[in-house]
């Protein structure tokens, strides 16, 4: 009897080991295929460096934060799947108009300069070396109150917004088209973002 239940116990120790074997064999497999298109570039870039693009004009007169941007990093940029980040610069009196992010969290880095912001409820300056972190569903809005211009750099937790940024603007060195009211909102959608009603004024 000691005999059959060592053999019936190695059995299911041998079936087992199967199972485990052919489920990590298939989970190779399974990540082995997808890798070509989910492994990220590593990157190093300069300031000036990355997909430099210039903002589309916009017909309602409103003024969008800076003339430019650079996507640094992002699923077209290098593969990235899980971040996008890149930078931009604020001239003194610009505006972060009032917006929102529907899935993405967000992180503000401010370089240089005075930034008043408005996250949610709260309002404050933060000056060179600051951070703003904005979590998903969170209004924020910004404008430069100092002299100098601010660099900010923006990191997002997962890829989508890079897409609305595309389509508010035009690659550099094109000349910029006229954008609608109607067409930032379709812009907004791609990335799951949302405009407040007044972006020129951030406590509204």
């Amino acid at each position: 009897m000691h005999s059959r239940t060592v053999s019936t116990v190695g059995t299911a120790i041998a079936i087992m080991a199967g199972l485990v074997g052919t489920a990590v064999s298939r989970a190779d497999q399974s990540a082995g295929a997808g890798s070509p298109e989910t492994t990220a570039r590593p990157l190093m870039l300069d300031s000036d460096e990355g997909e430099l693009r210039t903002r589309r004009i916009h017909t309602d007169s409103s003024s969008p934060a800076s003339s430019q941007f650079i996507l640094k990093v992002s699923p077209k940029n290098n593969g990235s799947q899980h971040l996008v980040a890149g930078t931009e610069m604020l001239a003194p009196g610009a505006m972060l108009p009032k917006h929102r992010h529907l899935v993405q969290d967000e992180i503000l880095l401010i370089q240089g300069g005075t930034a008043h912001v408005w996250l949610g409820d709260e309002e404050r300056d933060l000056h060179a070396g600051g951070l703003v972190f904005i979590p998903a569903n969170t209004w924020i809005s910004g404008k430069n109150i100092g002299t100098t211009p601010i660099g900010l750099t923006f990191v997002f937790s997962a890829p989508g917004f890079e897409e609305t940024m595309r389509c508010n603007s035009v690659p550099a060195g094109e000349t910029p088209t006229p954008i609608t009211p109607e067409q930032q909102k379709d812009c907004a959608h791609l990335g799951h973002s949302e405009s407040a009603a007044r972006p020129d004024n951030p406590k509204k």
